[in-house]
């Protein structure tokens, strides 16, 4: 039932009621079955020991497993059990059980019993949901307690009281997601306790007070105090004596969601005076990451039988068994009415050569491109519906990086190489580049207009206050970079070279030394960034501060959020047109308006932008040379990689410019373009070269990107994309539902992508 404790000093780990940790209970080692449980020989002999002047009482929801229901157990100093008979009218639900006295009630009998009792409440297999706890139902008395009172061979110090369900009911805690209860046993007579917690990933944060446990118990009957606490990282916790405010014990210890644990703080009678502090496990938590393993397990099958699919369908024996299943005449019908019959091949065949030359002069469209936006943006869709509720599919709150924090920036470096992609198509086709740059000018500005429309829904809030309007976001950052980097490619724009063909290979620099004043300009806007973020007086703040604020670095600089970056945005625009939720509430407790789509972080979005740039120049400035195209993209991300190393010192939060998405640090560019070049270099040769993945899914919502983000933002709160839960406080349900959601914004996307309907601003 239980797991060992993890003591914070030393001595060897117990149950509360004073028995030992190891081996297993006589009740766990006994028959099959709730009957063969009941009947077994251990079954007696546990009840019979107990003697007890009460009564126990074990119920189940009837009929249990097998036909058999659990009777009421008359023990009054004798047994006398029928496991066949029906239980009393109404006693659906489980009962409570209590010792109240026993003579010969000694604690490995206890655990035996205890250890029989959790056996049949489990091969009973009694579920609730958690809302069903939460509102009670009609089963009012089915938390499973027992309570050992007193006994001849159970020491008062060793009383304890066991709870197998509902505990958050009797300690008026509600428990979330991913929360665990915690219960404070203070057996450190006339010592009150002040209980301190901070998150392990709270880096250089103050402790924050839990709950004060006080020290008004009795021998055997110590003070006990609940509450919830975070189970997304592991925990620190440190017990002050509130008198003397000073440290009794700390420990770290990472609680699992919803388990229940206790924390006994007790003396240790080893001839010093020291102070153990246990923590021990009374009910198992659940296993919250099993949905998603399941999740990317059925994923994962669902690929392999589509792989396994195409693979039957390239052979020629299965090919042709499929046709003699079907009939050859609807067959022929079909491919005539699809494709069009023979006869009329030849009347057609000189206005097919004229459109197959056309389209040859028109440079092929790269699939992993749009494969690599569609993986970004279903990422996107995913994590920003919630990710199933997780900590790993949810921003970083300060430092690191979680699969939140890689979309947007892909999809801006994927945004660069379609910009260069794309121009370069327009201008050789003819198109002035004033016309062009009018055309850049326009969709920019429709970007932002969009963006701000979509960051500021109030359509249930009743008018919009232009007070209140928040200026920075997503679509907002994505407009100012594609005007930067596309009017910088305009200015600078030169054709191909002739020289990069098959036949005459380019220099190896020859993608970077044609853009060197672009590559000027990008040095120059870094500078800025650099010398802004470490150089600029910030009032109340040290300058160069990139920490988060709040109870970071020990609560020193509580509202220096983001330093300069900061200071910037609410210089210039106001605390009030910024977000007003940023993930650093979420460790850090700030308590001012921080933006991630800030006016300094757009500097390095363009940088990010810009690396796209060169990504797609290689891939036009060495078409059809695959290994040169390799070759730099390794080359790339193993230099970006290095950068990375340099700026992080391969630390989360020690290095000179640690990876942030708030900031946009630099040290975030590079390491996400590293990761972005990586992922070109599997894509390219295996859609546009080998063909050996279409890039579905992922390429139709590629090819339709902005209606896809719009849409999903627009109708975020509209079925089938959300519905309403039956369990809140589950990440299975939330899974479910995003997974859902997702996969419909895919097949949206497929069926505009077989229908020719694209949304181009």
């Amino acid at each position: 039932m239980s797991q060992a404790p993890h003591r914070a000093s030393g001595g060897e780990g117990q149950y509360p009621n004073g028995t030992h940790t190891k081996g297993k209970t006589r009740g766990e080692r006994g028959g099959g079955g709730v009957a063969g449980l009941l009947e077994s020989r251990e079954a007696p002999s546990v009840f019979r020991r107990l003697r007890l002047s009460s009564q126990v009482v074990l119920m189940g929801r009837p009929p249990c497993p097998g036909g058999q229901r659990i009777q009421r157990l008359a023990a009054a100093g004798r047994e006398s059990w029928n496991p066949a008979a029906a239980p009393p009218r109404g006693w659906s639900c489980v009962a409570p059980a209590r010792v109240s006295a026993g003579p010969e009630l000694d604690p490995e009998s206890l655990r035996s019993a205890l250890g029989l009792y959790s056996r049949v409440y489990r091969r009973c297999g009694i579920k609730f949901s958690r809302r069903q706890r939460r509102e009670g139902g009609d089963c009012s008395g089915w938390s499973l307690k027992l309570e050992v009172r007193s006994g001849a061979n159970l020491s008062p110090a060793s009383r304890a009281t066991f709870y197998f369900r509902d505990l958050d009911k009797k300690w008026h805690v509600e428990l979330k997601m991913d929360q665990a209860l915690l219960l404070i046993h203070n057996e450190l007579l006339g010592t009150n306790l002040s209980v301190y917690w901070n998150s392990e990933h709270c880096y250089h944060c103050l402790l924050q007070v839990l709950v004060n446990v006080s020290g008004n118990g009795k021998p055997g009957k110590p003070s006990i105090a609940a509450v919830a606490v975070s189970t997304q990282h592991g925990s620190i916790l440190q017990l002050n004596d509130t008198l003397e405010e000073k440290e009794v014990c700390r420990l770290e210890y990472k609680f699992g969601e919803f388990g229940n644990y206790s924390l006994l703080v007790k003396h240790v009678h080893n001839g010093v005076n020291e102070i153990a502090c246990d923590v021990v496990v009374n009910e198992n938590p659940v296993d919250s990451n099993l949905p998603v393993s399941i999740a990317f397990l059925v994923g994962l099958a669902v690929v392999i039988a589509v792989c396994f699919l195409r693979f039957l369908l390239s052979l020629d024996d299965f090919n042709n068994w499929i046709s003699k299943a079907i009939n050859s005449r609807e067959t022929d019908r079909l491919i005539n009415s699809e494709l069009g019959s023979p006869s009329r091949a030849g009347q057609l065949g000189d206005d097919t050569q004229l459109e197959t030359w056309r389209l040859s002069a028109v440079p092929q469209r790269l699939r992993c491109v749009d494969t690599f936006r569609g993986i970004a943006l279903i990422l996107m869709v995913f994590v920003n519906y919630g990710g199933g509720k997780y900590w790993y599919f949810k921003h970083a709150s300060w430092n690191g990086l979680t699969v939140a924090d890689l979309v947007f920036p892909w999809f801006v470096f994927i945004m660069g190489s379609s910009i260069f992609l794309s121009m370069t198509s327009i201008l050789q086709r003819g198109c002035s580049k004033f016309r062009l740059l009018g055309k850049v000018t326009w969709r920019s500005f429709l970007l932002i207009c969009i963006g701000i429309f979509i960051v500021n829904p109030n359509y249930c809030l009743g008018p919009l206050s232009w007070d209140k309007l928040r200026i920075p976001g997503v679509l907002q950052r994505l407009g100012v970079t594609y005007f930067v980097v596309a009017v910088l490619e305009l200015l600078f724009a030169k054709p191909v070279p002739e020289s990069c063909t098959v036949e005459r290979r380019c220099s190896s620099l020859q993608d970077i030394i044609s853009s060197w004043p672009q590559w000027l300009f990008i040095l120059m806007l870094e500078s800025i960034w650099l010398a802004l973020t470490f150089f600029l007086p910030v009032p109340g703040c040290p300058t160069g501060y990139l920490g988060p604020g709040g109870i970071g670095d020990l609560g020193k600089y509580p509202n220096c959020t983001g330093g300069a970056a900061g200071y910037i945005d609410r210089l210039l625009l106001g605390d009030d047109h910024l977000y007003q939720h940023p993930s650093s509430t979420v460790l850090y407790h700030t308590k001012v308006a921080y933006d991630p789509e800030g006016i300094l972080g757009t500097i390095n979005s363009i940088v990010m932008a810009f690396l796209g740039v060169q990504a797609g120049k290689i891939l036009l400035y060495y078409k059809d040379q695959t290994k040169d195209i390799l070759i730099r993209f390794t080359a790339w991300s193993c230099f970006l990689g290095l950068m990375s190393v340099a700026f992080t010192k391969i630390s989360e939060n020690e290095g000179f410019i640690p990876v942030n998405k708030n900031l946009w640090s630099i040290s975030y560019v590079t390491t996400l373009s590293s990761f972005a070049f990586f992922i070109l270099l599997i894509l390219y040769p295996v859609v546009d070269v080998k063909g050996l993945w279409s890039g579905a899914p992922f390429f139709y919502p590629g090819m339709n990107s902005i209606l896809v983000y719009v849409g999903h933002e627009v109708f975020h709160n509209y079925f089938p994309f959300q519905w309403r839960l039956q369990d809140n406080q589950s990440h299975k349900e939330h899974l479910i539902q995003n997974i859902v959601a997702t996969a419909v914004w895919v097949l949206i996307a497929y069926i505009l992508y077989k229908k020719k309907v694209f949304w181009k601003i």
